[in-house]
């Protein structure tokens, strides 16, 4: 049976990214689907395997069958990469290291606001999941239904799931609709004053949009 999860230990303000749950059921079927355990597949790749990374992918694919997710996530295990998403305590781990380095420097004057946001978006629900990324910091519900991200030096861009919803002045498009991603608008983040009814209307809405 494939491993559920949701949240990290109590401890971490963090939960663990949906991706996690998908690559640890990745890992339990291994053997089942190819006959190989994660830890023989990277035996197997650095003994047999071409040297470089894509290589080996198209090496995983053309003689061994695989797909190309498994062929790729195989070969970057080969590297030592991508090790963040096998486990929840290493991704956590990772996520705080993310959040740290994308308000570090130049940037560190946008953590107030950060908080702030993230004050007003766990605040929606108690199933509110906040799961960082190396650039930016979604909010899950059942699905991301908005998006924290330090765009600048002075501003973070705040995008919500709105669907079709129409831009305006101050709602901006992000092209999301046309490509089939969920985030569709943003807004700009400069200041504390900005995140105001408005701004949580919005919030709400798209957490609403995703019951």
């Amino acid at each position: 049976m494939a491993r559920k999860v949701e949240k990290g230990p109590s401890k971490s303000r963090w939960s663990v990214h949906p991706s996690v749950v998908m690559v640890q059921t990745w890992v339990d079927s291994l053997k089942q689907k190819t006959g190989r355990t994660l830890e023989e597949w990277i035996a197997l790749i650095k003994q047999e395997g071409p040297p470089a990374e894509k290589e080996r992918r198209d090496w995983l694919k053309k003689v061994h069958g695989l797909g190309t997710n498994s062929a790729w996530w195989l070969a970057e295990r080969a590297e030592g990469k991508g090790t963040e998403a096998d486990s929840a305590e290493a991704y956590l781990q990772e996520a705080d290291r993310n959040v740290e380095a994308m308000f570090a420097g130049s940037k560190a004057g946008l953590r107030p606001l950060f908080e702030e946001l993230l004050k007003v978006g766990t605040a929606l629900g108690t199933d509110v999941r906040v799961c960082p990324c190396k650039t930016i910091v979604p909010l899950y519900r059942k699905h991301v239904f908005a998006e924290i991200k330090p765009s600048t030096q002075t501003r973070i861009d705040l995008g919500f799931a709105l669907g079709d919803t129409a831009p305006t002045r101050r709602l901006i498009a992000t092209g999301g609709l046309e490509k089939g991603d969920r985030i569709t608008l943003r807004v700009a983040i400069t200041s504390l004053k900005d995140i105001d009814e408005q701004v949580k209307g919005w919030l709400r809405k798209a957490y609403d949009r995703d019951a």
